[in-house]
């Protein structure tokens, strides 16, 4: 039975997963992950998606916080931790438990990536971690009354120096933890490390796998679904609304970093739930992802396609020319037609595509190869290529478009297409409408 299935079900998921490998090699990801990740016990699972990515070609620096770990060495000695703005305080008793917890995590990330063992992801997998002193720190100094003391902030990361070690094929590990230029140890936040280092490298993704699951589409609704991708004036403005010093467990925490890295030029920034396993694999590889991604503006982009679309396009239409749904069409006839498609994209992948075919005199136009990927089906991607092609089509000065179809008859209906005889057809249409195949024909007239 597995023998029958299975070719079915992974197959056509490892072809889907393909476009994002091709976009995202030689990228650069910056990852931060926070000590709650680790005292989760998520460790072992989660630096093996990252050996995935790594392995893919996706050049990665790895930022670990250590929160948990140093309120535990602190409870140990009998300290209470303290916070304020969003920071701790931290003294000589907490700045030696910061440093003592760094060093423990350092050894257990290093040994996860040293794994090797037979039928596991990091078989045959040779990951090689580079750590350093890569970060400049300065103090936070006093705030509002408060001395932070040992507590500081990133003044410069060596960009150079990290992009170096991640061009041999390192895996470069940062640790919450700066110095001054007088030497000086500060302990710093993962959320800042992570950042900095994103900007300084001009980064391609920020991801924070956190306790947050993402960023929730109704904010007075934790439980709402979550909003996939959120402009970056909406991040802004909800951080806003948010205050100064939120709490880790809050959206707004990871949120400000991620619009102060996409302000700064990083791309995308996201929020991904550790809690799910695989998480990392699903915000990277699949075209919704599961957490909240950042950007300066929406990735998707519906616009006229060009030749540079040729293969994108015919990789979308194939599937339903094999199947009937569509005529199937010569690379040549595409490759020739190319400028008269309509296609949405989505981070560099073709997820629809429409084209017009005018027929001037008779003041009409065809609207063929209407189609939008299984994949993101229901998502209102039909009806905006609908509406894209009805707005060239007026501009042009047609009176109409039309369609022919064989399954899709009940869609167009209603959308405002009336079913006509094909003898309605434009003449130079009509001798190449195909009676065999009996395509029902819908006409939709404009004002």
């Amino acid at each position: 039975m597995t023998g029958l299935v299975f070719p079915h079900t992974f197959v056509p998921w490892f072809r889907s997963v393909a476009p994002y490998i091709h976009a995202y090699r030689g990228e650069t990801f910056v990852v931060g992950m926070p000590g709650e990740l680790i005292a989760a016990g998520k460790l072992n699972a989660f630096v093996q998606d990252l050996a995935i990515l790594h392995a893919m070609g996706i050049k990665i620096v790895l930022v670990h916080g250590f929160r948990p770990q140093v309120n535990e060495q602190l409870a140990a000695k009998g300290q209470t931790p303290r916070f304020s703005h969003g920071m701790r305080v931290t003294d000589a008793i907490a700045l030696d438990c910061a440093q003592e917890a760094a060093g423990q995590l350092r050894f257990e990330i290093e040994a996860a990536f040293s794994q090797g063992l037979p039928n596991t992801p990091m078989a045959n997998a040779t990951v090689r971690v580079v750590s350093g002193n890569f970060l400049t720190a300065r103090p936070v100094g006093i705030v509002d009354g408060v001395d932070f003391q040992h507590s500081g902030l990133v003044r410069k990361v060596d960009g150079a120096a990290i992009q170096r070690a991640i061009d041999i094929g390192a895996i470069v590990l940062l640790s919450p933890f700066g110095f001054s230029p007088t030497g000086e140890a500060f302990n710093l936040s993962m959320e800042d490390v992570a950042t900095s280092t994103a900007i300084a490298l001009q980064a391609d993704k920020l991801l924070f796998v956190c306790e947050v699951p993402g960023v929730p589409e109704d904010p007075k609704d934790p439980d709402s679904a979550i909003d996939t991708e959120l402009a970056l004036a909406d991040a802004e403005r909800m951080v806003a609304q948010a205050g100064p010093a939120p709490e880790p467990t809050d959206v707004a925490f990871y949120l400000r970093r991620c619009a102060e890295a996409c302000r700064a030029g990083v791309e995308r920034s996201h929020i991904i739930p550790f809690a799910v396993d695989g998480a990392l694999l699903q915000e990277v590889y699949t075209h919704d992802g599961i957490g909240t991604m950042v950007v300066d503006e929406k990735l998707e982009s519906l616009r006229e396609a060009s030749s540079d679309d040729v293969a994108g396009i015919i990789k979308l239409i194939e599937p339903f020319e094999t199947d009937g749904t569509l005529v199937k069409r010569s690379r040549t006839e595409i490759e020739r037609d190319a400028e008269l498609y309509t296609v949405i994209e989505h981070d560099g992948v073709i997820f629809g595509c429409a084209a017009l075919y005018p027929y001037v005199e008779a003041r009409t136009a065809e609207m063929a190869a209407l189609t939008v990927s299984a994949e993101v089906q229901g998502q209102g991607d039909g009806d905006r290529l609908l509406k894209r092609i009805e707005q060239r089509a007026k501009a042009m000065g047609l009176d109409s478009i039309f369609v022919l179809t064989t399954r899709t008859m009940h869609w167009f209906i209603k959308r405002g297409f009336s079913q006509v005889d094909p003898e309605w057809l434009p003449e130079e249409r009509k001798r190449k409408y195909n009676w065999d195949r009996r395509s029902q024909v819908l006409v939709k007239r404009f004002n």
